[in-house]
């Protein structure tokens, strides 16, 4: 298969990339990478007149993003129809060059714009749930004590479609290595920056014998992609 061949991106006024165009991606799958890389995003969403960027946590399937957001919550409810921006990135690097102008960031990121909706049916809600907790920590659905219907009536979760969405990513060393500045004698390269999973720390209250499960046990030295 070839990279014409692959699903692409529905390409909108709002998601067309205008500066730096060669770091922007066409392709659905790089989407999808991304999502699957990570599950804190950034929800940026006006409530009471003002604009707020608030951190929360994802889970997505082929076309919803869902996203845990009482804030926004509140805000939709009384504001139907506002537009929101998702966007959820991994910091890969720096890029230390010779000059400062030619300093960058390694990262790949996405941004989902649209209108979400509150779910309010009790079975998308469990199932949206279950998305967000096993993007997370896989296996904890299965592990942990499900939410009570109380529960899921206090707990707000938006579900906004994966159609409008734009992907960026940059990678790679300086662009000064052919510049003038190259005989300045200076180094230049990449810091990579690499993030991974510490050991279980039981709760204080938790009984001596109550071990950690294999599916949190496991994740201990495992990197973040």
């Amino acid at each position: 298969m070839t990279d014409t061949d692959l699903p692409s991106l529905s390409a909108t006024e709002r998601t067309r990339h205008r500066r730096l165009r060669e770091q922007g991606s066409p392709y659905r799958a790089d989407l999808d990478a991304i999502l699957a890389a990570g599950f804190l995003c950034h929800l940026g969403v006006v409530v009471d007149g003002s604009v707020m960027v608030v951190p929360t946590v994802y889970g997505a399937d082929e076309r919803t993003l869902y996203v845990h957001g009482s804030v926004a919550g509140r805000s939709l409810a009384d504001a139907p129809g506002t537009d929101v921006c998702v966007t959820v990135t991994h910091m890969d690097g720096l890029v230390l060059a010779r000059s400062v102008f030619e300093h960058g960031v390694n990262y790949r990121s996405a941004i989902i714009r649209g209108v979400p909706r509150l779910v309010r049916d009790a079975d998308e809600k469990l199932e949206g749930l279950r998305l967000l907790t096993e993007q997370a920590a896989p296996g904890q659905w299965d592990y942990a004590r499900r939410p009570s219907r109380k529960e899921l009536a206090a707990t707000a979760l938006l579900a906004l479609s994966l159609e409008e969405a734009s992907v960026k990513t940059s990678s790679g060393p300086p662009e000064d290595g052919e510049s003038a500045d190259a005989a300045l004698g200076l180094w230049a390269g990449e810091l990579p920056l690499h993030t991974r999973w510490g050991r279980p720390v039981a709760d204080p209250l938790l009984p001596a014998d109550v071990r950690p499960p294999a599916h949190i046990a496991d994740r201990s030295g495992e990197w973040l992609l």
